[in-house]
């Protein structure tokens, strides 16, 4: 599987995303339908935008008793999505379940991956707000071997953690890593960021990039300059 730069589709509404999208006029883009517009537009945007031609991470980060996620699961894959994904933080068996709902009656199913720590949270942060005293990058490693052992593809984590992820789930074992900036970029609200062509050195499968794109002067510009970066 080839890397790709996933678009992070961060609008208010239905109007502002395909107006955004309608830019890209020539290599459709993969993009990430996150909960803010998802709630605002609904399952129809996703719907929209597949038919347009690009493929979708949905990325609604599902955490709750098994059987809810479960079901869940079974709803949002009749979206044709690509991708979607849960927290690992909610056990094992949840993830199990997750798994399970999302396969489709043809057999076929979207991947499925898991957040593990996000690029907000410092060590600092997770030690104060969340009691976990472990290192950062051994938590991760931790919920990435779970999310593995559910039999998940892959896991959300840092760029600088993917290299690491990889050296001990495998090279298959994918990692989608936000927290991407161009090197003279603002970080924004993340703390453990890199860039395009250092996250394709340390190994990440897909980066998730939003506001140097989206936020642009040109869009696709700035997506490209993913891309050269990134993938090739």
């Amino acid at each position: 599987m080839g890397k790709d730069v996933i678009i992070a589709c961060d609008f208010a509404g239905k109007e502002e995303v395909l107006s955004f999208l309608d830019k890209f006029t020539g290599r459709k883009p993969y993009v990430k339908i996150g909960m803010e517009l998802f709630y605002a537009a609904g399952p129809e945007i996703v719907k929209e935008i597949k038919a347009r031609g690009h493929k979708i991470f949905l990325d609604l980060k599902l955490h709750d008793i098994p059987n809810t996620v479960k079901k869940a699961m079974h709803v949002l894959s009749s979206l044709d999505v690509d991708m979607c994904n849960l927290h690992a933080s909610g056990t094992v068996a949840m993830m199990e379940a997750a798994l399970e709902g999302l396969v489709r009656p043809d057999g076929t199913r979207p991947l499925l991956i898991a957040v593990t720590q996000l690029t907000s949270t410092s060590q600092e942060r997770m030690e104060s707000d969340l009691l976990i005293e472990k290192p950062l990058d051994q938590v991760v490693l931790h919920y990435a071997s779970c999310a593995k052992k559910a039999g998940l593809d892959g896991v959300v984590c840092s760029p600088l953690e993917a290299g690491t992820v990889h050296e001990n789930l495998g090279g298959d074992f994918l990692t989608v890593t936000p927290g991407v900036r161009f090197a003279n970029g603002d970080i924004g609200d993340q703390v453990r960021v890199t860039t395009p062509a250092r996250a394709k050195e340390i190994g990440s499968d897909y980066i998730v990039v939003g506001r140097p794109i989206t936020a642009a002067a040109d869009p696709v510009a700035a997506y490209m300059r993913c891309v050269n970066e990134f993938c090739d």
